[in-house]
């Protein structure tokens, strides 16, 4: 269930599934950490209870059942959703994947690092902007 502090994580691959989770655990995140192994999950999570909503949506964007620019535009369609604070976290290049992205109201674009190091410090940074620092609209904190 989503806390106050919560993040979701929506990632199908087990080894950057990983990553994140060690990841959260090496900067003391882990506690708030939820996974989505695909966008239907992610969808039945965010929209289709009345839980609390996660403080920020990590979204790759390859996903099965339905990808994270679909996910992504569903978010933005559904009142709930539109204003929480969805980070698309994938290991795409491509400047169209980028561009939709961003169309479709996504609030950064990170490319997943390869590295473990780097994968850690761009967690770290992530979670203490979008946890820490942002502030959200009073409906996302609802």
């Amino acid at each position: 269930m989503p806390s106050a502090k919560s993040i979701l994580l929506v990632e199908d691959n087990p080894d950057d599934e990983l990553l994140a989770v060690r990841a959260m655990k090496k900067n003391n995140l882990d506690t708030g950490l939820i996974v989505a192994r695909n966008g239907e999950e992610a969808l039945e999570l965010l929209l289709g209870s009345a839980q609390p909503l996660p403080q920020l949506v990590l979204l790759d964007l390859n996903l099965p059942k339905v990808n994270g620019l679909e996910v992504l535009e569903r978010l933005r369609a559904s009142e709930r959703t539109k204003a929480l604070p969805v980070v698309v976290l994938t290991s795409s290049r491509e400047d169209h994947d980028i561009i939709r992205s961003y169309a479709l109201g996504a609030n950064a674009y990170v490319r997943k690092p390869i590295e473990l190091a780097q994968f850690v410090e761009a967690v770290r940074t992530l979670s203490t902007f979008w946890l820490e620092m942002n502030e959200v609209p009073p409906a996302v904190r609802a």
